[in-house]
């Protein structure tokens, strides 16, 4: 393993891996049901796609091991966090403001700010990386653990406590949507649940556990002395973790769209599972094919993946037939042509994010790293 101040090609490979998932999942070919495993569960459940976002957030915190070690007075400290965590905001804002126009009777017209979401992917990512960077500032490890935990426990409690007493947990009868309804009001939330958002404000707390999960993990491979000892370590927790978040969700329900603490502790083994899966194949080795395909995504992740989120609402915006847009067309009268079903669905992601693949490597031959 190279020595604790380099980078750690896993942790690269396990970035780059989570974008291209990302891409994959949220840009499934139109014309047929995507395989189940690639769709989001509708509320209590899990499946491969609900994995995606929380790994994202952990591959946050696996940089931020890298990112904060070198000491840095606590004013610019604060000012370089939250001004990252604002443009990251702004960005997921703007992404879904955009095109910012559309047709009311035949003629463009501004699409109105009282219409727009204001939380979302991006959104969460910014609120969950202050979160989780003021408290690696302060605390040790030990007590990010202890924080961790009492988060998890606390959110728990808000739920049961502070929701609707016959329906603490249901979409809009759990506090996290009362919260967000008081706050942000309606018509700024997610419009395909019906007022409720799965990105919204108090989710945010269960979701940055997600975030410090991947700061200390990356800080055992960061630290360690012992290679085989380090992956031995996160393995064996990855494990206890994915039995104890199935174990808690038998009392506590496995939910991404709600981000229950159960969601938390299963997908932190998991990815701690993956983690240690990739050191133990790839650390101490030259980067083979699929690890160099892996890296271009992982070396300008949120650039990458604004493009995929931006470029595919444009292509749905050029209308070929009636009630056809570019995107819909390709994905049936090509994908679907030649491979009917959800393997059509999953080639067409699949080219999409090859498409976004190719953005990435173009950025990375010109030397080109977009830092926030």
């Amino acid at each position: 393993m190279d020595k604790p101040s380099s980078r750690f090609l896993s942790l690269d490979v396990f970035r780059g891996l989570t974008v291209c998932l990302m891409i994959i999942v949220n840009t499934s070919g139109p014309g047929a049901p995507a395989y189940p495993w690639l769709v989001h569960a509708k509320w209590f459940g899990f499946t491969a796609a609900d994995a995606v976002f929380p790994s994202f957030l952990f591959a946050v915190g696996c940089s931020m091991a890298f990112a904060f070690s070198r000491p840095v007075p606590a004013g610019p400290f604060a000012a370089r966090v939250l001004r990252r965590a604002a443009l990251i905001f702004l960005l997921g804002f703007l992404m879904y403001w955009y095109p910012f126009v559309h047709k009311v009777d035949g003629a463009w017209t501004l699409i109105p700010f009282s219409h727009t979401r204001v939380l979302g992917v991006l959104q969460r990512i910014g609120l969950c990386y202050a979160l989780a960077a003021f408290a690696v500032r302060y605390l040790s490890p030990a007590k990010l653990a202890i924080l961790s935990v009492v988060v998890l426990l606390g959110y728990w409690a808000i739920l049961l406590g502070l929701g609707d007493p016959a329906a603490p947990l249901s979409k809009l009868g759990n506090a996290g949507t009362r919260l967000d309804l008081i706050v942000l009001g309606r018509d700024h939330l997610y419009r395909k649940d019906g007022g409720f958002d799965p990105e919204g404000l108090l989710g945010t707390l269960p979701a940055t556990v997600n975030v410090l999960a991947g700061y200390l993990a990356a800080r055992v491979l960061k630290t360690s002395a012992e290679a085989r000892r380090a992956v031995a370590q996160l393995a064996l927790a990855g494990l206890v973790l994915v039995a104890g978040g199935l174990a808690w969700g038998l009392v506590f329900p496995i939910a991404k769209k709600l981000w229950t603490s159960s969601f938390v502790v299963l997908t932190v083994g998991i990815d701690l599972l993956a983690l240690a899966g990739l050191a133990l194949a790839l650390e101490g080795r030259e980067p083979n094919p699929a690890a160099r395909f892996f890296q271009v995504f992982g070396l300008n992740p949120l650039i990458i993946y604004l493009f995929s989120e931006l470029f595919v609402i444009t292509l749905r915006q050029f209308e070929v037939a009636p009630g056809v847009d570019l995107y819909g067309w390709v994905g049936v009268n090509l994908f679907q042509a030649l491979v009917p079903g959800a393997l059509g669905s999953l080639l067409c992601a699949i080219a999409y994010m090859l498409v976004c693949w190719l953005l990435g490597y173009v950025m990375a031959r010109r030397g080109l790293v977009v830092k926030l």
